[in-house]
């Protein structure tokens, strides 16, 4: 008998959106720790978290599926087309991936990214990227795990508030 969790992966509802941007406000701040300046950590207040993912989640733009344990949602992704510039229709992007730091490493994002893959299929898509911060140790393994590739010339500088940080973008085929 396994004691992996199993988590249900369902489309977010306006219902789950302070969980989302709970999420997001603590996971970022446990996986940007030691990478930004404190002072920069959790510089997005929480209103305004709360306002852009009850958006994204009322406009499916991105799209937000949510994992639950029980009933409790303990993660999220974000996900639509891709958002660079010269991409074809049929390449789709992740545009958050996160779980609560206390379900870290217990399967959730493979069961967040499972959802995010099925919905960019439904939507036709055929590759899917990912921009990662260089840093970011644990967010490249993970997307690297997931069959994700590093495309080294697309490394770039990108603001994140009031600092910058340099980012790369990973690719992989959906099928």
């Amino acid at each position: 008998m396994s004691s992996t969790p199993i988590y249900e992966v369902r489309p977010a509802t306006l219902n789950d959106a302070q969980a989302v941007a709970d999420i997001h406000a603590s996971a970022s701040q446990a996986a940007y720790k030691g990478l930004v300046p404190d002072e920069h950590l959790g510089s997005l207040p929480a209103i305004k978290r709360l306002s852009l993912w009850r958006e994204a989640i009322e406009y499916g733009d991105p799209q937000v599926v949510v994992a639950l344990e029980g009933d409790k949602v303990v993660g999220f992704a974000g996900f639509d087309r891709s958002r660079d510039k010269g991409t074809p229709a049929t390449t789709g992007e992740i545009w958050a991936i996160y779980a609560a730091p206390a379900h870290w490493s217990q399967g959730v994002g493979l069961a967040l990214w499972d959802g995010a893959r099925e919905g960019l299929l439904e939507e036709g898509c055929t590759n899917v990227t990912a921009w990662v911060p260089l840093r970011n140790e644990r967010a490249l393994r993970f997307f690297e795990l997931a069959g994700f590739k590093r495309e080294l010339s697309t490394a770039k500088t990108v603001p994140m508030g009031a600092i910058k940080v340099e980012e790369i973008r990973l690719k992989r085929a959906l099928a």
